[in-house]
């Protein structure tokens, strides 16, 4: 399981522990200086909040990792399922070009050290990847149409295709989200992962008292990431609920959609 350090700022992941050449983390609502339904450590720039103050907590949270990332890419996020390779074109951009480079992007995977990939969450689920052979990371970006559109498979191939990793040998954390006991949709999200393949009987749970559909999208991409070739002993779950934990953790469906997200980054540390 993960659990939580830097004085509740931070959830560290068990699954990355050993290995000293990455670092990966989940922020929780603790420690900035952002206020109400930003309140208080929202480190992401699309969600609404005053940029000074998403600065100063980026300042924050660059001082409780293990060393300074080199540069934040944080992509404008749609749902979708674009992956990113950060890498020499990425590196040898300007600054307006990256940004560019970002819009859109709903994965990022990099083997270059320095450079913490991070997607913004607030009940969607953040993935986290990590390849000790090859030492690539990436992370993605998987609410519920994200996961419909194999979004955590599609990393997994840019991963192969870009720098040659086995799905065999990632290391994968499922983040905080929304539970399947707190996320209530209607029939046509259903239809949607039924159509889309998954096995419904895994994902999806018919709740009686209000006769609606629950999907439990923390089980969807566990299965898609087995899909992939990921071994389920190499799936790390970090089992917090967004919306049930809303007092720790970011939940767009507790707070409304103009309040902070979780940041989940990972970085490959330079040797």
């Amino acid at each position: 399981m993960s659990h939580l350090t830097c004085n509740g700022a931070l959830l560290d992941y068990d699954l990355f522990a050993p290995y000293a050449e990455v670092s990966a983390f989940s922020t929780t609502r603790h420690g900035g200086c952002g206020q109400g339904a930003y309140a208080s450590f929202n480190c992401s720039p699309y969600c609404g909040d005053n940029p000074t103050v998403v600065s100063r907590n980026l300042q924050r949270l660059s001082a409780l990792l293990p060393s300074y990332p080199a540069e934040w890419v944080i992509p404008h996020q749609v749902h979708g399922d674009k992956v990113l390779a950060v890498g020499d074109e990425y590196a040898g951009a300007s600054a307006d070009k990256r940004r560019e480079m970002v819009e859109g992007v709903d994965a990022l995977v990099t083997d270059r050290p320095g450079y913490c990939l991070c997607v913004s969450t607030a009940d969607c689920v953040p993935l986290l990847f990590f390849d000790p052979c090859r030492r690539v990371a990436g992370v993605a970006h998987a609410g519920w149409r994200g996961t419909v559109a194999c979004i955590a498979r599609r990393t997994v191939e840019t991963m192969e295709r870009h720098y040659g990793c086995r799905a065999a040998d990632l290391l994968v954390a499922v983040g905080p989200g929304i539970s399947l006991e707190a996320f209530e949709v209607g029939v046509e999200v259903y239809e949607a992962f039924r159509e889309a393949g998954f096995p419904m009987d895994k994902v999806a749970r018919w709740h009686r008292p209000s006769a609606r559909w629950h999907i439990d999208l923390w089980e969807a991409n566990a299965w898609l990431l087995a899909e992939a070739g990921v071994p389920g002993t190499q799936v790390e779950q970090s089992g917090v609920c967004t919306y049930l934990q809303c007092d720790d953790f970011f939940s767009a469906r507790r707070l409304g959609t103009r309040c902070g997200r979780v940041l989940s980054g990972i970085m490959l540390d330079y040797e």
